[in-house]
């Protein structure tokens, strides 16, 4: 796909859809629209005049030399890193590299990273920004519609262990968020639909009118109409946002955001990352909970079902994999960050449009969950 490759930055849309990230001295705006990538809005939010974007070899070609020229027509100095593209590189070895071209760069405390990708780049830039040199400015340019909604806003910054997925990281805020949605016209059919597992979450946690919403507007975000996208990317971070205004580092409500992670995490990790998209996995296990809540008496059996047909309509899996048994999926979510003095806290549904966390569920139940879900059931 060819790529434009303007000789100078256009002016900032005169009305973006913008969404604040209200966290005191640390807040920041996330701007959506489309051709952002080519537009000076990025420049207010880079303190110096050194920049060093971080991609990968898929999306690099199609949109690094655009957002290089839109920062050199702001008198920035650029470098580009483009990494292996894939979950599996989300390690301590890529880290390394991002280490060492910072210092064969010789950056300084005032070079702005910028991370140009899905969720896997924006989380390992994110960590390097918080780790190197003990903090480095940081913006997000996400290409992804999972990033969109969900990776790239709040801080969360990472990278995976063998034994478990984010369990490396830290919180650390970027300085603004550029959402350009015209990012999404190159991504491919099977990302897409991983997204729209973040967005699908949304919804079943927090507003039931959102996930109507989706619903009927389906097959427009997976024909990838605009303002359909837009209003999906525009509620999804207004949600987030307001999850992570109060409660920034994950001490309670924020928790809710993992509804299917847990049994998510586990389908990634023992697929080996990669095989299952993030979003797969998600839309799996939300499944899965949503198969505990009902057996927990929190919904009722249509309420259950209605989940799995709208998981299925944005083209997830509605089911954990038949590679990995029940007693393996179970086994492995005991490695989960949300195992806390041995018990596993459960993200749950009390209603649609409404999570609850749970930390007493009987081992039986769980089990009769993900075997329900399971796909030789």
């Amino acid at each position: 796909m060819s790529e434009s490759q303007p000789t100078s930055a256009r002016q900032r849309p005169d009305t973006p859809t913008m969404v604040n990230v209200d966290l005191g001295e640390r807040s920041y705006p996330i701007f959506i629209d489309a051709e952002l990538i080519d537009s000076d809005t990025l420049a207010p939010f880079i303190p110096s005049g050194r920049v060093v974007i971080i991609s990968n070899t898929t999306v690099a070609p199609l949109y690094a030399a655009r957002l290089t020229a839109a920062l050199e027509a702001a008198d920035k100095q650029v470098d580009l890193l483009a990494l292996p593209d894939g979950e599996q590189y989300k390690n301590l070895e890529t880290l390394e590299q991002i280490y060492d071209f910072l210092m064969e760069k010789q950056v300084d405390r005032k070079t702005t990273l910028i991370a140009l990708g899905g969720g896997v780049i924006g989380d390992i830039t994110g960590f390097a920004a918080a780790s190197f040199q003990r903090g480095v400015p940081f913006i997000q340019a996400p290409t992804t519609l999972l990033a969109q909604v969900d990776s790239s806003v709040g801080g969360k910054t990472g990278i995976n262990h063998p034994r478990g997925k984010n369990m490396i990281g830290a919180f650390y805020q970027p300085r603004c968020v550029l959402a350009d949605t015209g990012t999404l016209n190159t991504l491919p059919d099977r990302e897409l639909s991983a997204g729209l597992a973040e967005v699908i979450k949304y919804g079943l946690l927090w507003d039931e009118d959102f996930l109507d919403w989706i619903e009927a507007h389906i097959d427009a975000l997976r024909e990838r109409d605009p303002a359909a996208l837009t209003e999906a990317i525009r509620q999804s971070c207004l949600i987030k946002a307001e999850i992570v205004r109060q409660d920034e580092r994950e001490g309670g409500i924020r928790a809710l955001l993992n509804l299917g992670h847990t049994f998510g995490h586990a389908i990634e990790a023992g697929m080996g990352y990669g095989r299952w998209l993030h979003g797969e996995a998600i839309g799996a296990g939300m499944c899965t909970a949503a198969e505990l809540s009902r057996r927990l008496g929190l919904i009722d059996q249509s309420a259950c079902r209605r989940i799995e047909r709208i998981v299925s309509a944005a083209g997830l899996p509605t089911r954990s994999p038949a590679e990995l048994s029940p007693e393996r999926l179970r086994e492995l979510m005991s490695s989960d960050k949300k195992v806390e003095d041995g018990r596993l806290r459960l993200v749950l549904l009390g209603r649609l449009g409404q999570a609850r966390l749970i930390d007493n569920t009987s081992e039986d139940e769980i089990m009769a969950a993900i075997r329900a879900t399971h796909a030789d059931s």
